[in-house]
């Protein structure tokens, strides 16, 4: 993850559990700590409460090896300290060790510190050089002195040392426990929404642009009493509303698709009545006036146009509607060699180059709609370009693909349309069928043909280089 954060709501939901009860068990550890530490402090200083400063009263003895005025060590504890003050300095300090006193040479900071000590029997903390940590606790004796009675605070800090310790290993497991059940716990809760994800992914990867869709079954077990029930239940009315409408869609492409076939046939009768009526007239024997005959003439030329409109669009009518095509071995490069020979006929002032491997490439298809998508590539290339444009067609192979291509060095196709070149009636010039006869269905019936044998067709334009590449499954 290189220290990325956690993006899956698995992981945040599993990590939110376990950062949850880490500050739990924060709180509940230092809350415990504070708790024992304030009893066995009270602890302390209810045994100092207790010893009465008797110790530290017997300090004031000045003869040590006088047996009868020893300090009175009875009852306390190993490791006691007692402190006699009188007028602000300590004439004496001992500390019990193994039940006998020992005597103790005092710092500057520690006399400073006993002197600070308050004189209402309460219990305080301070520091004494070679001892530690001390609870200590003042009294006012009888003759005017001050004494300090003080226990160690080591058995405290130990004590507390071991419980943060168990706690830290009791915490750290419960933390590990909770996190693998967690995730475990979390991954079951969330198993509907992963079935949800996956059908709205399987739904993505749907080609919804065209075509008949069968959309997948609804999710089941869509409670919506839960957050993840009410998305399972949005998605299926979301694929519900996108079945019909892709259904509607389907059914209007198809009587559009039957209309225009209808159309297209119905047409190619009339049409070739008009055009055999103009070649009839236009042989008559006799003078025709020449406004009779440029009509006559005009006729004959938009009847053949429109003859090659009808027939454009039956083609693609007939390729919509997924007739079934010739399957047959096709040799490609003679397909191209024959279109480049007819190409170089009808626009000598082009430069037409070939740029063929050796051996003969062939593919499975249908060698006349194969023939007609190339000469569309052909017919374009020279229609569109001025004279003297380089136009060349090569022809490659790959592992499981055949790849032709078409390139001029041409003006190119504005980016605008470079999108949509393969579109219906696509024109970058819209005067220019009326100039060329084109009828902007010559790259619509390339890609359509491309597709129907399962290949692909796509473009790259600059000014000086434009590329038509067709890729068709290897035979």
């Amino acid at each position: 993850m290189r220290g990325l954060p956690v993006r899956s709501l698995r992981g945040q939901l599993t990590a939110g559990l376990v950062t949850l009860l880490a500050l739990a068990c924060l709180a509940v550890g230092v809350t415990t700590v504070f708790a024992l530490r304030g009893f066995l402090l009270g602890r302390l200083d209810d045994q100092l409460s207790a010893s009465g400063g008797r110790f530290a009263a017997s300090l004031e003895h000045d003869n040590d090896h006088d047996a009868d005025n020893r300090p009175d060590t009875r009852g306390q504890a190993d490791a006691t300290f007692g402190a006699r003050l009188l007028d602000g300095t300590v004439p004496r300090a001992g500390v019990v060790d193994d039940a006998t006193d020992r005597p103790l040479d005092l710092t500057g900071s520690d006399r400073r510190a006993l002197a600070g000590v308050p004189t209402d029997g309460s219990g305080h903390t301070i520091h004494i050089t070679g001892l530690g940590e001390y609870r200590v606790a003042a009294v006012t004796g009888d003759d005017g002195d001050i004494l300090v009675t003080g226990l160690p605070l080591h058995p405290v800090e130990e004590t507390l040392h071991h419980l943060e310790g168990l706690e830290a290993v009791l915490f750290g497991a419960a933390l590990v426990v909770t996190g693998v059940a967690g995730a475990v716990w979390v991954r079951i809760s969330l198993h509907p929404l992963q079935r949800v994800t996956a059908r709205a992914a399987e739904v993505a990867g749907m080609p919804l642009a065209s075509g008949e869709v069968a959309m997948p079954e609804p999710l089941p077990d869509t409670d919506p009493r839960t957050e993840v029930g009410q998305v399972g239940t949005a998605l299926n009315h979301m694929l519900a509303r996108v079945e019909d409408a892709l259904s509607h869609r389907q059914a209007s492409e198809e009587r559009l698709r039957h209309f225009a076939a209808d159309a297209s046939h119905e047409l190619r009768t009339p049409v070739a009545n008009i055009r055999g009526h103009a070649e009839l007239a236009l042989r008559q024997p006799g003078p025709v006036p020449g406004a009779v005959r440029h009509a006559l003439e005009r006729i004959d030329a938009e009847s053949r146009r429109m003859t090659r409109l009808v027939d454009d669009l039956l083609l693609l009518a007939r390729l919509d509607a997924g007739r079934p095509l010739e399957h047959e071995q096709v040799d490609l490069t003679r397909l191209i060699l024959d279109a480049t020979q007819d190409a170089r006929a009808a626009g000598p002032a082009h430069h037409w180059l070939l740029d063929l491997p050796e051996q003969p490439v062939a593919v499975t298809g249908d060698s006349h709609r194969l023939q007609q998508a190339i000469g569309n590539l052909l017919a374009n290339a020279r229609v569109h370009t001025p004279p003297g444009t380089e136009v060349t067609v090569g022809l490659s192979t790959g592992q499981d693909q055949v790849i032709l291509t078409v390139s001029d060095s041409g003006p190119g196709i504005p980016e605008e349309l470079q999108d949509e070149v393969f579109g219906r009636f696509v024109r970058a010039d819209h005067a220019r069928s009326r100039t060329t006869g084109s009828t902007g269905l010559g790259l619509a019936i390339v890609h359509a043909v491309v597709t129907a044998h399962g290949g692909t067709a796509e473009v790259t334009s600059r000014p000086g280089r434009t590329t038509f590449r067709l890729t068709f499954p290897r035979s």
